[in-house]
Order: structure tokens, then sequence, then C-alpha cells
């Protein structure tokens, strides 16, 4: 009988060594960075008092989409405080809304380069297809190897998993765009640049705006998982009723979950449902 093992396992932890050791001083100062761009999003949030903070919001969203949500998004956020999770709450959503800017950052400028290069696209695509398709809870392992357990390794976490929808939406809301409009702007002179900016961008916002959608729920969605590395927040609160067998404490933190899921989602649809009406007048 032949005996034959590939050692992917010790390829791979070969591998991240030399990755880590090279690019040790590079992790360092992104990790400086992104944790002080959670401190910010967490102090932000911290700062007022929480009934200026409920007014606040739903003036907000008030202004942004409905009546009917902001008041959802008052009583919802009162029901947060009346639990006793206000601090966890504001921690899961400055996780989520940083996971979701850094995710941005780096998702629509691929999904650009993806819109506008063919040769890009074929490189993208396999690679997104890889990320959606592999299991959530692996993200948690380079991200520890690489900035160990804490806010920031769940930060980077949640970017990599919430990344590619942004990069698929933008790719896919610039290719919808009529040949026509780009070659009107083009005959009028318009460079590539210009053409991109003022044409394709704009009239891509409401696909594009989707991907944003999709984007805060997946890193939402992530913030639980990465509870298990040190992410803190409700899905501590989740993670710890696991541990107890606490029923109650695992349904507090599972509502208040579920009301900034439902409170996001709704308000980045009815932004994007809003400027796509703005286009169609």
């Amino acid at each position: 009988m032949i005996d034959f093992v590939i050692p992917l396992a010790d390829w791979v932890n070969a591998g991240f060594k030399v990755v880590s050791y090279h690019l040790s001083p590079i992790l360092r100062s992104l990790s400086e960075i992104l944790e002080v761009l959670i401190r910010l999003f967490e102090s932000i949030l911290l700062w007022p008092p929480e009934a200026v903070f409920m007014v606040l919001t739903g003036l907000i969203v008030w202004r942004l989409a409905t009546p009917r949500l902001a008041v959802f998004a008052v009583i919802g956020f009162l029901a947060a405080f009346g639990m006793g999770v206000w601090a966890e709450t504001m921690a899961t959503i400055a996780l989520a809304l940083s996971g979701t800017a850094v995710s941005l950052l780096v998702g629509v400028p691929l999904g650009i380069l993806a819109s506008q290069n063919n040769v890009a696209e074929r490189i993208i695509r396999p690679l997104l297809d890889f990320m959606q398709t592999l299991p959530s809870f692996v993200y948690l392992i380079p991200a520890v190897m690489f900035f160990g357990m804490g806010k920031v390794a769940a930060l980077v976490a949640t970017m990599i998993f919430a990344m590619p929808p942004a990069v698929r939406l933008t790719n896919l809301g610039i290719r919808e765009v009529s040949r026509e409009m780009v070659e009107a702007a083009r005959a009028f002179g318009s460079n590539r640049w210009q053409t991109l900016m003022d044409v394709q961008l704009p009239l891509a916002l409401p696909t594009i705006m989707a991907g944003v959608n999709q984007c805060i729920m997946m890193s939402l969605a992530m913030t639980v998982i990465a509870s298990m590395i040190g992410a803190g927040g409700l899905g501590l609160v989740v993670l710890r009723s696991m541990q107890t067998l606490d029923i109650g404490m695992g349904a507090v933190g599972g509502i208040s979950i579920v009301i900034l899921a439902i409170l996001l989602d709704r308000l980045t649809e009815t932004i994007s449902r809003k400027q796509k009406a703005g286009r169609d007048i």
C-alpha cells in the first residue's frame, strides 16, 4: 500500500510564518490604524447621552428614510437600553460600521478596476468565489495569526468576509450602464476617467448601494462570529449565553442584533430606492 500524504498544513503554516515575519512592521502599523478607527467609532457612538443619541438617530433616519423607520429606530434603541446592553450595542455598531467602511474602501476600487479591465475581472472573480464559499469561521484563523486576539483581528476578519458583495455589485452596476450613455459621453469629449466619474458611477449608484447593504449585513453577521476572537459587543453576549446555557441572555443579544439588522437593512434599502427613483425621473 502506497503511503501518500500531502503536507498541506505544514506548507500553509510555513507560508504564514514567512509572510508574518516579513510583513511584521506593516502589520503593526496597520493594526494601530485599524484600532484607532474602531476606537473613533466607539467614542463617537458612546459620547452623547443615550436619550440624545436616540433623538439624533431618529431625526437622521427620518431625514434619510421614512418616519416609520425613525420611530422603529428610537424604539429599538430604547429596547436595547432597557435590556441593559447599550454599550454592547454601540460596540457592535462600531465594529460593523468600521468593517463596512474598510470593506468599501477596498472593495469599491476593486469593483471599478474589474469593470474597466476584463483581465482584472477574470483574476478577481475566482478570488471572490473562493472568499464567498469559504466557511466564515476560517476567516478568524489568519486574522488571529497576523493581528492576535482582539478587535483589530475581528475587524480584519469582518472586512474580508464582507468585501465580496461590494466588489461584485460595483462591477455589475458599472457594466450595466448602457453603452449608448457611455458613447454619448465620449462623443462630447469626455475621457475615460470623466466618463466613469460623471456617467457610469452615478448611474450605477443604486446597484452599488445594494452592495453597501449586503456589506453591512455581512459585517453585522460576522461580528457575532468574531466574538470568539475578542470582538466584544452583542456577539459576546450571545457567546456567553451559549457557554452558560443562559437562554434569557441569548434572547437579549439575539433580539438586539435583529433590531440592528432590520434598521440598517431598511435604511440602506430606502436610500437606494430613493436614489433609483431620482435617477428615473
